[in-house]
């Protein structure tokens, strides 16, 4: 991110990626009324989203799961794994729910629908640059039932976490907060920030969607 140039704070560099043009047009255009957010690029194919990406080293990209060449969800992958300083949120009108979880996989950072309004975009993109996850909360159903049934239930997968850890990821696929996980079981929230990251330490999970596709492949959430 980089200092805006009128001295108001921080802006926010993206990269956006859509076959539709009305759509890309209709995106650039909204995301360049959101104060702190400059589009450096907009591009018709993933292809073309990585070259953008190599060109202008965004810190985020919005992208489209259905694209030709290269769909969402690898362009994602090969994002994350040549420019892992640079975020994903994907925007789709629908998908199917394996997509949204092979995207989630590939290290997607945040999920909405194209029927998002503006400061859920705006909102989106900023936790996505802080390393924060946001997915819309159909879309969030959606993902938990694909992980239910793309993976029968593992218990082994929660072997090495404590009881107070397990106890924190059932919370959290709850949707609970750090500040209502520390008024639940009573402990400081400073407490609750430390079973969370050996939490995420050793079951190697990005961020808190992850653990709720986790919670729910291994068996410890309804």
């Amino acid at each position: 991110m980089a200092d805006s140039p009128d001295g108001a704070g921080v802006t926010l560099r993206v990269v956006l990626a859509d076959d539709q043009a009305v759509v890309r047009e209709g995106l650039v255009t909204l995301l360049g009324l959101l104060p702190g957010v400059e589009v450096v690029g907009a591009a018709a194919d993933g292809l073309a989203a990585l070259d953008l990406v190599a060109q202008h080293h965004p810190d985020v990209v919005l992208v489209d799961l259905r694209m030709p060449r290269c769909d969402g969800v690898e362009t994602t992958e090969r994002i994350r794994a040549e420019h892992p300083d640079t975020e994903v949120v994907v925007l789709t009108t629908y998908a199917d729910d394996e997509s949204l979880l092979a995207a989630l996989r590939a290290g997607a950072r945040g999920f909405l629908t194209k029927d998002a309004d503006a400061e859920a975009i705006a909102r989106a993109l900023r936790s996505a640059a802080d390393g924060q996850s946001t997915v819309d909360g159909e879309l969030q159903r959606r993902l938990v039932e694909a992980a239910t049934r793309s993976t029968p239930k593992r218990i082994k997968e929660i072997e090495g976490l404590t009881a107070r850890e397990i106890e924190v990821l059932r919370l959290i696929a709850a949707g609970l907060s750090n500040t209502e996980i520390a008024r639940t079981l009573v402990v400081s929230e400073a407490t609750v920030k430390t079973h969370v990251n050996h939490l995420f330490t050793k079951a190697g999970l990005r961020d808190r969607a992850q653990a709720v596709a986790f919670a729910y492949r291994a068996g410890i959430a309804d």
